[in-house]
């Protein structure tokens, strides 16, 4: 598990004894920086413990350690540092441009209890954690999998001169199986488990994972679909997944989007759905602090000015397109999230994909999601949009409402992933 990654110094404490290889037992504060080709572990008062390319401290019973300076959010716009605590092995290991990463090595099971935690709140109602419990097993194991065979795509593809698809895998990592962030999924250690509703959920469903077809699901979630839930292939690699297919959020059926005018009364509607909720009980008791501080996640609007966008365009793309004069979706998934989108100015015209990657472009962190509508007022460009994430399989605050209206674990993740089995595989 990735924590810190490429960083000249780690910082941090270890709150009981830990064991490097070829050392004695060590505690309190420490220091990791690079010295020529190795790794150099000092205490508080910068005395070496141990020099190595690689450093291992092994936990002795109930021993935790934290790290400073943790970021959380990962050029999102909750981004931020905090202090983390962890349980487990800490791993310090020098990469090949000679910075550091911090890996925690954990059971199975101890990871998950603090990613439901992180994800949500550890107070949400059982059946939702519940459900989470299973999803993000079954993601891990899935991918786990996966990488002992042929890794799919992931990465950048220039198509030609004038177009830009990208999108984003845990492939990306390569000293790790999966990172702390929301790249992968959230995990911040023991520092959000504040109740046995997480643990209680782990031991419920200890083992259980979701399967199609015999097969461990390579499950998918985001923060609110927005009434809608998307396709795998919106947001990643162009192949339908039967599992990961849009359906409504919502106890009656919407339609999904097809064309421009059913996005533009899609997205300037507010419909019934799971996630359309602006209770503040509710959201408090299902959401982690962090993310109560984003407001209108349901519908939403940004708005900036042509040069303004501009200049964000150039610093995040390193593309000049002048005077901006149009932004055009030319693909959209049943969601309304735009897959395809063309961006025009006076000096270039590009087109940028997919879902994620339009996100960022637009935005010095991200838009909440690419469901959106673009308006052209004067010198003002105007997004109104819907959701918040890429909106693949479960809908996180969709889900936790379900939960709190009587729905079961299986009965949420059915509603979510068609066609899928809960099997409990050890």
């Amino acid at each position: 598990m990735g924590i810190i990654n490429q960083q000249a110094e780690i910082k941090g404490r270890l709150n009981g004894n830990f064991r490097p290889k070829g050392s004695g037992l060590v505690s309190g504060r420490f220091s990791a920086r690079k010295e020529g080709k190795m790794i150099v572990l000092a205490d508080q008062a910068d005395h070496e413990i141990i020099r190595s390319s690689s450093v291992r401290l092994t936990a002795e019973k109930d021993s935790t350690f934290e790290l400073f300076n943790v970021t959380i959010g990962n050029r999102f716009h909750w981004e931020r540092k905090e202090d983390q605590a962890y349980q487990g092995d800490l791993i310090l290991q020098l990469r090949e441009d000679g910075t550091i990463c911090a890996i925690n090595e954990i059971p199975l099971e101890d990871y998950l209890k603090s990613v439901i935690s992180s994800e949500m709140n550890a107070e949400a109602p059982i059946e939702f954690l519940k459900a989470h419990a299973i999803l993000s097993r079954s993601w891990l194991l899935a991918g786990l999998g996966r990488r002992k065979g042929e890794k799919t795509s992931a990465g950048k593809i220039i198509q030609k001169e004038e177009e830009v698809i990208r999108w984003y895998d845990r492939e990306d990592h390569d000293l790790f199986d999966v990172c702390s962030d929301d790249h992968c999924q959230r995990y911040q250690g023991i520092t959000k488990i504040v109740s046995e509703h997480a643990e209680e959920a782990i031991r419920k469903t200890n083992g259980t994972v979701m399967t199609h077809r015999d097969e461990i699901c390579d499950t998918r979630y985001s923060k609110a679909c927005g009434g809608i839930t998307e396709n795998f292939e919106t947001a990643w690699n162009d192949k339908r997944v039967p599992y990961l297919r849009s359906i409504s959020d919502a106890s009656t059926s919407h339609h999904p989007i097809g064309t421009e005018e059913q996005a533009s009364a899609w997205i300037l509607s507010k419909p019934d759905a799971y996630c359309n909720t602006r209770d503040a009980h509710v959201l408090e008791k299902i959401l982690p602090d962090v993310d109560r501080e984003t407001k209108n996640f349901f519908r939403w609007r940004v708005e900036y000015s042509r040069k303004e966008l501009g200049e964000i365009l150039h610093v995040k793309t390193g593309f000049d397109f002048g005077i901006l004069t149009e932004i055009v979706p030319l693909s959209r998934g049943p969601s309304g999230r735009i897959s395809r989108l063309k961006i025009a100015g006076s000096k270039r015209s590009m087109v940028v994909g997919k879902e994620l990657e339009i996100r960022r472009w637009l935005s010095d962190t991200h838009l909440y999601s690419s469901a959106f509508i673009v308006r052209l007022e004067a010198d003002r460009i105007v997004f109104h949009g819907a959701g918040w994430g890429h909106g693949v399989g479960l809908c996180q605050i969709g889900a936790a409402v379900m939960a709190t209206q009587g729905f079961s674990a299986e009965e949420i993740l059915k509603h979510y992933f068609s066609g899928v089995e809960i099997r409990k595989i050890y």
